[in-house]
């Protein structure tokens, strides 16, 4: 994740627009965590029309393993999702100007490591760890680093 984080911020010709205040940043924030949705609503679709199309006549019966996978993979993605979309807005508050490049490129991130951890769930749920950590690593990276920039960097201005 770091190398492709770095490749990307590096190579990528693109730079994040002049945000000067908080709200801006979270603004901006908000516009690139809707991508990160597409994903989970895939997921809710194919949901939606695997349970449509399965055999089970039964609406409570149990469910078949193609359903059960993407129905795992929304829940399971919609509450990453919520984590990552927090820290994110209150990395977006602590990084510098020239950093804010990272924000898109954390959602990408997000978006392609949940295709990725649906496509290996799919495929056998004992290879869902390499998709799984592509999101949970960064996750955990952003919650550290904001800890870190709220009780060390800027302690006074923890609740302001």
């Amino acid at each position: 994740c770091p190398c492709l984080i770095y490749g990307a911020y590096v190579f990528l010709p693109f730079d994040a627009p002049l945000l000067p205040t908080v709200s801006a940043r979270l603004v901006y924030t908000l516009r690139c965590a809707a991508f990160a949705t597409f994903p989970i609503v895939l997921g809710m679709i194919v949901s939606s029309i695997s349970r449509l199309c399965s055999s089970a006549l039964q609406p409570f019966g149990e469910l078949q393993r193609e359903v059960e996978i993407h129905r795992t993979f929304v829940s399971q993605s919609i509450h990453l999702f919520i984590l990552y979309f927090f820290n994110m807005a209150v990395l977006a508050t602590y990084l510098p100007q020239e950093l804010l490049k990272l924000i898109p490129l954390l959602t990408g991130l997000f978006a392609i490591s949940r295709l990725i951890f649906w496509l290996s769930y799919a495929i056998s749920r004992s290879f869902r760890a390499f998709g799984f950590s592509m999101t949970f690593l960064p996750l955990l990276a952003m919650l550290l680093w904001n800890l870190y920039s709220m009780f060390i960097l800027e302690p006074e201005g923890l609740l302001s």
